[in-house]
């Protein structure tokens, strides 16, 4: 395993490109199984949970290959098997995308229950309900989920108890090739869910409302080939504002996608950040002096708590008290313990934790627990006197790009080492 070494504190300066949506790409790619058309989608990080969708299209004999400038081409003309088996999908909860599409195209989906990252439990149930509703049958088998739909799924009325992303994805897909009219209630609003919704409509799928809380979708017959750009990444572009908070400097990000980010620009600027556009794709973000703020993660377009570990390693260095509440995942506040070992302040209550503001923070070996979590400790890294490490950095390569080489032109002295 790799791990990060980093000596600070440290300023940055230089700019950064951002890079496609993780989030946006995965539906994506499972989104080519409803054509017998090629896809080819731009925009694609270099990540490995692209490459582990990427080996899961392969075994559903799809052909899925990477070219130079970060395009995917997917084909799943000649796809012939249903079965996602657990070796992929443990690593990737994303790996139930391809449950919807795969009812819809091959009438029959052997789907293994997912996994991820242990930020706590989040569950299927309300892919498997909706898919029910839409005419299939569907049973856990072995701790697969097993479905048919012999005579194709039908449209019908969809109606989420909270919202969730990855299930109105599902539905999206699912509904595009059943006969009749879907509809979705309390649909997810996200950014990428819209990406995936135009994608789908450049595909010929018929969909009105995304963005919105309720999504009618008018199922077709087939889907065509498309070639569609991914949009960019709004966390990645959250993180490195976050980097220019937590060490003071000011640097540029290109492509950062701003109208998906509003609730994270807010807290931005509430911190103490300052904004300024220097063209259409290019903007300036600097730090300053560090106010401590309140904020809730909620469903977009709330704070997102892919966001919130990030925010917390700038509050440990406030001049006060800040308070973070997270309501979306029970276990997501396992990076405490690791900033805490870095010299923050932070006391736990549930599902609330309140960050006493320190004057400084000072390296030691620390050890990621999540994604977000891997984030937020090389932030803290950046700051943090004298040498950081952090461990298990496998977690952080599955939704960052090149993530040291990217804060190394910035002038961050990190480098990657094989533990």
């Amino acid at each position: 395993m790799d791990k990060f070494v980093i000596e600070g504190p440290t300023k940055l300066k230089g700019e950064a490109y951002i890079s496609g949506s993780k989030n946006a790409s995965l539906p994506m790619m499972a989104a080519a199984i409803l054509t017998s058309e090629p896809v080819v989608l731009s925009n694609v990080p270099r990540l490995k949970d692209i490459d582990t969708m990427c080996k899961l299209l392969v075994r559903l004999n799809c052909r899925c290959e990477r070219k130079e400038n970060n395009d995917l081409v997917i084909d799943c003309s000649s796809i012939n098997s249903d079965f996602a088996p657990y070796e992929l999908v443990k690593t990737m909860r994303a790996s139930i995308l391809v449950f919807g599409p795969l009812l819809a195209r091959l009438r029959s989906a052997h789907v293994s229950l997912p996994g991820g990252c242990a930020i706590g439990v989040r569950p299927v149930n309300l892919h498997i309900a909706a898919m029910k509703n839409m005419g299939a049958s569907v049973e856990i088998e072995e701790g697969y989920i097993v479905a048919r739909s012999d005579d194709g799924l039908k449209g019908e009325k969809i109606y989420f108890d909270i919202p969730t992303v990855t299930g109105t994805e599902n539905v999206l897909m699912a509904a595009s090739l059943a006969r009749g009219r879907t509809v979705i209630k309390n649909a997810a609003k996200e950014p990428e869910v819209v990406d995936l919704a135009r994608m789908l409509k450049a595909m010929g799928a018929k969909i009105t409302g995304e963005g919105e809380s309720t999504i009618e979708v008018e199922g077709v017959d087939r889907l065509k080939g498309v070639n569609y750009r991914v949009m960019n990444d709004r966390i990645e572009a959250g993180t490195f504002m976050c980097a220019a908070l937590i060490t003071g400097s000011a640097i540029e990000l290109v492509n950062a996608p701003l109208y998906a980010m509003d609730a994270i620009v807010d807290k931005f600027v509430e911190v103490g950040g300052v904004i300024r556009n220097i063209d259409d794709n290019r903007i300036e973000v600097k730090g300053n002096a560090l106010n401590p703020i309140s904020i809730k993660t909620a469903v977009y377009p709330g704070f997102p708590t892919d966001m919130q570990a990030q925010f917390m390693a700038v509050l440990t260095l406030a001049n006060g008290t800040s308070i973070i509440e997270e309501t979306i995942f029970e276990n997501r506040f396992m990076h405490v313990a690791e900033l805490i070992r870095l010299g923050a302040n932070i006391i736990i209550s549930g599902n609330r934790a309140v960050i006493e503001g320190v004057d400084r923070l000072i390296g030691a070996t620390v050890m990621a627990t999540d994604l977000r979590a891997s984030a937020s400790l090389v932030l803290a890294g950046l700051a943090a006197e004298g040498r950081t490490e952090v461990l298990r950095i496998y977690h952080l390569d599955r939704g960052y790009e090149s993530l040291e080489k990217k804060l190394s032109s910035l002038g961050a002295n990190i480098e990657r080492l094989k533990q």
